[in-house]
């Protein structure tokens, strides 16, 4: 398989598998967040993810507000991943950089979800729409409690809330700082 194939089978490996990791992650934020499950992007959410999900919690119980087993799922299908890519290039398969990396991709991918949600917040409020939407009230609940530090140090500027630019600057920067600690070049 040539170079480009390679890339691209990646590329479609990593985007499905990152995609659904996503929505297990929105699972695991889900209590911890607010985020109210009568919604219906929750309901969605917990749609997609209980298949994988329902079984290993009859297994592995939540921890407080830690619902273990979407955590395990979501760390058994990053692993997965990065061994599929690991075999894919042709390195030699190791347990712990492997897993090292994978905690890391998640807590990268976690901290990407947040800046993402910031982004959509900001574009949003400039939209203004005043009715209620399932997506709004979602992002509001994702982002309120990151921002909410941010409003109390940074007072509005001519009526402009600058939170969400500093609280991107600072989740971009603990990006980078975690990124330094993936073992494997993914």
């Amino acid at each position: 398989m040539g170079s480009s194939a390679t890339n691209a089978l990646i590329f479609v490996i990593t985007a499905l598998a990152q995609l659904y990791i996503l929505v297990l992650l929105l699972r695991l934020l889900m209590p911890w967040m607010g985020i109210p499950f009568n919604n219906p992007i929750s309901q969605g959410i917990l749609r997609l993810t209980s298949p994988l999900v329902v079984p290993v919690r009859r297994i592995l119980p939540p921890v407080g507000k830690v619902d273990t087993a979407t955590l395990l799922v979501a760390f058994a299908i990053q692993y997965l991943l990065i061994l599929a890519i690991c075999l894919i290039v042709g390195w030699p398969p190791r347990i712990l950089p492997i897993a090292i990396t994978a905690v890391v991709e998640l807590v990268m991918l976690t901290v990407r979800l947040f800046i993402f949600a910031i982004i959509i917040r900001v574009v949003l409020s400039w939209i203004g729409s005043h009715s209620y939407n399932p997506a709004v009230a979602l992002i509001d609940s994702i982002t309120e409690p990151v921002l909410r530090p941010f409003r109390r140090v940074v007072p509005p500027v001519g009526g402009f809330d600058l939170s969400p630019l500093f609280a991107i600057i600072l989740l971009m920067a603990l990006t980078i700082l975690i990124e330094g600690l993936r073992p494997l070049p993914i």
